[in-house]
């Protein structure tokens, strides 16, 4: 079975590169009569993908350990649900759910009524592109990254899936990031191919034409990362959601490449400006994603959760320099017929591209401090990596910028000048008095306090926009972009206020004994120990009290995996709040029955997850029925 499955994936590289190199002869000739050819190409292709991931997934659930991928991520200890999600917890299988998502993205947009509205040499162009993408993905599984390979015999257990991706975050988390990388691969393609058509005045735009696809890709990547910062804080005891991780970082790339397109992308549906920066951008997109692959699966850089080369890491490097040449290319031969010059900086043009600025500034300077090390080693024999106080100290006063542009962009004028001034005034008075008061109440760091109060003033403008104009309220894209920057301004306000002023301390204690953090005091009540299917663990009972008042009772776990002997495992405990969150983590216990622990307290952590939930969400909003020239936005 799992020959057949890998004959399969043969099976569709043979027809991604077969087809392929047909249609660039055609392109060549001028002639388009493979296309039909390609899409039902591309319908077989996905089919045969298709059996083989439910091969695959079928191996992992019934404990199939004569496939070695099956063996090296599952075991008979491991809960169903933990060994489907094994598809996506080793290297081989996470490259076989990507390229499987580019796939079913494909199919999407090949049914879809704004494809059939393209040109003819637009759509070959596109499968040409896009079936150049699904070999590259092909040849990675079939040769140095196989998920179907095979052990004889075969071990009578697995090795089991790691600890800390036994949690739900972890369930969501991968298959939505490659999600966002499989979906950027619709626009990226459609965006080269009509540069290289040249049939913009006849088709309509490609930002038009593939925008629920750039929505969707935008939303999934946004959930995915979200998602692993909430992993992060409540599984691997941090404290905290970000550590500036390198594979926290390979993900945050492609997003902020993205996000910066969505507001040029603005200035081109709005203003007529920016074709040629946009098509860079898109593809700049995807090649950012391949890059996060690149960081994650080539070795170059050590992360927790990182894998190892494989032997895909050269072959990525080439794919991405070779896709970066050509996308550059065809974004500066591209000559739009009827674009227009900039308008001054002070307008709200102006202010689109400097957030694009700030987004692909943030984005460069995560990228030269993730590969650091590799840098390092050109002058120093030992690799030098950078410790999360940098980023902190050069990203957070760029994030406050923009949550500053959050707050102003609304109120200028597409030309210039500031478009409502008394309401301008009014937001202008929040940001003061927000400011004042989170000054007085102890928030005094003015990094921290500048961005909280420019994320508030930023919410309340877009309340008083929604209150005061109703043709603002009726278009629902413009409420979906809205939405989506109250979003952005909570999760600033809670990665502002939570990280510099986070109040945390370590210490043993014995039963009946207190640790005291800021306002609230843990009492150690007693130690319990338990076995459960794949586990043993210890567990701690802390009563928590504020101002001699018993709010909650916290429970964190030291666990020892069945399979996993040489590492204990902590799972954090959370008393949640809209203010101050209480956070504790076990971090040992010793004969006596004195326990280790790491308290802490985070003021408005949960805005950061409230604010994110927001920004996938409100995307929904904007997504169209069918493809058709942009609304026209209110000037708003």
């Amino acid at each position: 079975m799992h020959f057949l499955a890998y004959l399969l994936l043969v099976a569709s590289l043979m027809f991604s590169l077969g087809f392929g190199i047909v249609a660039v002869m055609q392109v060549w000739q001028g002639r388009t009569l493979i296309l039909p050819w390609m899409e039902k190409a591309h319908v077989m292709i996905t089919a045969l993908m298709t059996v083989s991931c439910m091969i695959l997934l079928w191996a992992l659930t019934n404990y199939d350990f004569t496939n070695v991928y099956v063996a090296s991520y599952t075991s008979h200890d491991l809960d169903t649900f933990y060994r489907m999600t094994a598809f996506w917890a080793g290297q081989a299988g996470s490259l076989l759910f990507w390229a499987w998502s580019v796939a079913i993205f494909g199919i999407f947009f090949l049914t879809s009524r704004a494809y059939h509205t393209l040109s003819e040499g637009t759509k070959l162009w596109f499968w040409i592109l896009f079936l150049a993408i699904m070999s590259f993905f092909l040849l990675l599984l079939t040769t140095w990254s196989n998920p179907f390979k095979m052990v004889d015999p075969a071990p009578a257990d697995g090795n089991g899936l790691n600890p800390l991706l036994q949690n739900p975050g972890m369930i969501f988390h991968p298959p939505l990031l490659f999600l966002g990388y499989g979906g950027f691969a619709i626009p990226g393609c459609l965006a080269l191919a009509q540069a290289l058509n040249g049939t913009f005045a006849k088709e309509g735009s490609w930002t038009a034409i593939s925008r629920n696809f750039i929505l969707v890709a935008w939303l999934s990547l946004t959930a995915g990362i979200v998602l692993g910062g909430w992993w992060s804080y409540m599984e691997l005891g941090w404290g905290g959601y970000w550590a500036w991780d390198p594979v926290e970082n390979a993900s945050l790339i492609p997003w902020l490449v993205a996000s910066a397109f969505l507001h040029t992308s603005v200035i081109e549906t709005r203003r007529n400006k920016l074709h040629r920066v946009n098509i860079f951008l898109i593809a700049l997109t995807s090649i950012s994603a391949f890059f996060a692959t690149y960081l994650v699966r080539s070795g170059v850089v050590d992360s927790l959760h990182a894998f190892g080369d494989g032997g895909v890491g050269t072959p990525l490097l080439i794919f991405i320099i070779l896709f970066t040449g050509i996308s550059l290319l065809v974004a500066l031969q591209y000559r739009h017929p009827s674009s227009h010059a900039l308008s001054e900086l002070a307008s709200r043009e102006g202010f689109l591209v400097l957030a694009a600025w700030v987004l692909l500034a943030l984005g460069v300077i995560i990228l030269i401090a993730t590969m650091w090390p590799v840098f390092s080693k050109f002058w120093s024999p030992n690799p030098v990596g950078l410790e999360p106080a940098f980023y902190n100290k050069v990203c957070l006063p760029l994030f406050v910028l923009l949550s500053a542009l959050l707050m102003i962009c609304p109120w200028l004028g597409w030309k210039g000048g500031i478009r409502n001034g008394k309401k301008a005034a009014l937001v202008g008075a929040v940001f003061i008095a927000a400011l004042g008061l989170l000054y007085t109440s102890g928030f005094t760091i003015p990094m921290a306090a500048a961005g909280a109060a420019t994320a508030i003033a930023a919410v309340s403008g877009v309340l008083i926009l929604l209150a005061t104009e109703p043709a603002l309220r009726r278009n629902m894209r413009s409420v979906a972009a809205y939405g989506v920057h109250v979003g952005l301004a909570l999760t600033v306000m809670g990665v502002a206020i939570s990280g510099p002023f986070k109040a945390e301390t370590e210490g043993t204690i014995k039963p009946e004994q207190t640790m005291q953090v800021g306002d609230y005091t843990f009492t150690y009540k007693k130690l319990t120990e338990g076995n459960e299917r794949a586990f043993i663990y210890m567990q701690a009972d802390l009563e928590v009290s504020k101002d001699g008042k018993v709010i909650g009772l916290m429970q964190p776990q030291r666990r020892l995996y069945h399979k996993f002997r040489r590492n204990a495992f902590a799972e954090a405990a959370t008393i949640p709040s809209l203010g101050n969150e209480l956070y504790g983590t076990l971090l040992g216990a010793d004969e006596s029955g004195a326990i280790t622990l790491k308290l802490s307290v985070n003021p408005l952590v949960n805005w950061v997850w409230i604010g994110g939930t927001l920004m996938c969400l409100f995307p929904f909003l904007g997504l169209s029925g069918g493809r058709k020239q942009e609304d026209e936005l209110v000037d708003a």
